[in-house]
């Protein structure tokens, strides 16, 4: 069970990620954050360990995952904000680890040391989508963007990289040169960019996935 901060990281999650991990005998399903009718939105920390809670405490026999943005991270995380000299990746497995380590401590008897996989996405999923520019516009009908996608790109060591600004988070970046849709347009790009690519452009991301794929049966 994957939680997610949205329609868009669920899209991913069940029609990306989770056809590329039934090879590893790993079952994917995203749950999105919150109670029926209140679901989505910002993402404080009560409302995230409330659902990992709930989930490692259901059933014994999974895993529960995260997949929240760090770009407008909510309320309440332990760790947050990180010491501002960190890279942006040592920044999120730090918030990741205290997250870790409260889930642990709340519940020992469920095995969350075993079972819980925390994963903050840097710095917004769209960035992913920046691992293969051309692909990018392609897959959304604008090819004539894929110079603009690929000097954002350049600017940066990794697309994980592209900031956490309100001017020029990822996604503000794309909608600043099209009309874009995050669940539709955000879906059909990632099938078409790939997580192989991701994955070589990605490295916390990658990192993430490979957890994954090695999961051991419990």
């Amino acid at each position: 069970m994957v939680i997610v901060e949205g329609a868009t990281e669920e899209s991913f999650v069940n029609n990306v990620l989770a056809p590329a991990l039934w090879a590893h005998s790993v079952y994917a399903t995203a749950v999105i954050i919150g109670v029926p009718g209140h679901k989505g939105g910002r993402v404080s920390y009560s409302r995230l360990s409330k659902d990992i809670l709930k989930v490692l405490k259901q059933d014994r026999l999974v895993y529960c995952s995260t997949m929240v943005d760090w770009y407008g991270l909510g309320d309440g995380f332990p760790g947050h904000p990180p010491p501002l000299n960190l890279p942006a990746s040592e920044k999120a497995r730090s918030i990741e680890a205290g997250i870790y380590a409260d889930i642990v401590e709340q519940i020992p008897e469920f095995q969350p040391e075993t079972r819980f996989i925390p994963y903050i996405q840097l710095h917004e999923y769209e960035g992913l989508l920046f691992s293969d520019p051309q692909a990018f516009a392609t897959a959304i009908n604008r090819p004539q963007l894929s110079a603009t996608f690929q000097k954002i790109r350049d600017d940066f060591n990794t697309p994980e990289d592209i900031n956490d600004d309100p001017e020029t988070a990822p996604s503000k970046r794309i909608k600043a040169a099209c009309s874009y849709s995050k669940v539709i347009d955000g879906t059909k790009a990632a099938k078409l960019v790939g997580l192989i690519r991701m994955r070589a452009e990605c490295p916390h991301f990658a990192e993430w996935v490979h957890r994954l794929e090695n999961l051991p049966e419990l």
